[in-house]
């Protein structure tokens, strides 16, 4: 990684404004807009194992992996020829394929618990999905989510407090209806207690919990012990379906994500990014009783023209078949994440800023806060002045940070200890500027 002597942006400044008269807001996903951070976005032209080159020829570390899924580094040379080789057959058909059943036969032999899979076209809509699915299996309407765990734009997941810990929540989006908000309940994430307290006041009408095993919209959150497991035994006595949102954790923090590396059954799980390999896709995955809910054989309707993309089914399927055949990939990852949060406790502690570290495996998160952040309250304690700062900072060093003090760090395998140690010394010195 060679640093840029200055780090300017003229070209990306001019093609956000000439995005912002044709895309609302400049941009196809808010967080891209640098509305947290302060600024206005780059631009990137092309990426590369562990670097991004923007309009203005400027290149960086990339600690977002395309926010996961480019877990093997950018532009992998197995999984462009995949793609290569792919799209000289045709780029989609509409119609059943080989390649879907033989990710689909890998996906379920790599994640617990799975005895079938769908594929859909996001995350958003594998969340949205399962919930149906979980609705129609068990026949009730109401589910719980937790604070500051997003799963997609879905009007069911689109929901704030209401006016009780117990009680349904209200949206917090113009577009979803109360209707909607009366069946999502809302839960504090590492409050075993709270979730209680839903299901009692709630017997009887719960079809589903919906979690991020690992929080990682919220900064990286990991569930404190006993958690899950409480969850799940809830969910046992009860009746209700519990569904691991593995978008993020699937096949990133271990071979069978989550559910793997915490050991914990989940009844649904859904899936995306990684499972694309870098390409639009998302999943959802269950035991075949479960799974046998859906249309066709099944009264649960569910489809999706593009579902099963051949693109999508190519790049998925080769990233899966690497991971699969080097488990120690993730080995890797772990002791380079634990490399770089350990290497900046002392830099930190120096400083003397309050600040907590979270990891687990190849996803961290910084906060600027003296709170140990566990949860969607404390993960808002944080110095956003703080970390405006620190991530503009670093992004003028050459290092490319989640715009969002609360978005997890992801790692990718391309990058390399000599980049680690290069991110660190960008570290100290924005922390000696601020």
């Amino acid at each position: 990684m060679k640093r840029n002597d200055t780090y300017t942006y003229a070209r990306s400044s001019k093609l956000f404004s000439a995005a912002k008269k044709v895309i609302p807001g400049g941009v196809n996903s808010p967080v891209r807009a640098f509305k947290s951070v302060g600024g206005e976005p780059i631009f990137i032209e092309k990426a590369e194992g562990a670097y991004l080159f923007d309009a203005d020829a400027n290149q960086y570390i990339d600690f977002i992996a395309s926010w996961g899924p480019m877990i093997l580094g950018h532009a992998h040379e197995e999984v462009v020829n995949a793609l290569m080789s792919s799209a000289r057959k045709g780029t989609s058909f509409g119609i059943p394929t080989a390649l879907e059943t033989k990710i689909a036969e890998l996906a379920c032999k790599m994640a617990p618990n799975v005895d079938q899979i769908r594929f859909v076209n996001s995350g958003t809509e594998a969340c949205m999905s399962a919930i149906r699915l979980a609705r129609g299996f068990t026949g009730k309407d109401k589910i719980i989510k937790f604070s500051g765990c997003y799963h997609g734009h879905s009007d069911s997941f689109l929901i704030e407090a209401g006016s009780g810990a117990v009680t349904f929540g209200s949206p917090n989006s113009p577009g979803v209806t109360q209707g909607t908000a009366k069946d999502t309940l809302l839960a504090r994430y590492n409050d075993l207690n709270n979730v209680e307290e839903i299901f009692k006041a709630n017997a009887g009408e719960l079809a589903a919990v919906i979690i991020e095993p690992v929080a990682g919209n919220m900064g990286c959150i990991p569930p404190v012990k006993g958690f899950l497991e409480g969850i799940r035994q809830l969910c046992d006595e009860h009746g209700v379906l519990f569904i691991f949102d593995e978008v993020m954790t699937g096949f990133r923090l271990a071979p069978g994500g989550a559910q793997e590396l915490l050991d914990i059954r989940a009844d649904i799980v859904t899936y995306g990014k990684v499972i694309g390999g870098g390409l639009p896709v998302g999943a959802f995955g269950a035991r075949k009783e479960i799974m046998s809910h859906l249309a066709p054989e099944g009264p649960v309707y569910q489809a999706g023209t593009l579902s099963g993309n051949p693109l999508a089914m190519s790049a998925g399927y080769t990233t899966l078949s690497i991971l699969n055949e080097s488990p120690d990939l993730y080995q890797r990852l772990n002791q380079k994440t634990t490399y770089l949060k350990d290497q900046m406790k002392p830099l930190l502690d120096e400083k003397g800023i309050p600040y907590q570290l979270n990891q687990l495996g190849s996803m961290m998160s910084l906060h600027f806060t003296e709170h140990p952040v566990t949860d969607f309250e404390s993960s808002s304690t944080g110095n956003n002045a703080f970390f405006n700062a620190y991530f503009h900072g670093m992004l003028e060093r050459g290092i490319y940070l989640p715009p969002s003090a609360f978005e997890s760090y992801f790692l990718n395998d391309a990058i390399s200890y000599k980049d680690l140690d290069f991110t660190l010394d960008a570290f100290q010195q924005v922390l000696k500027a601020l």
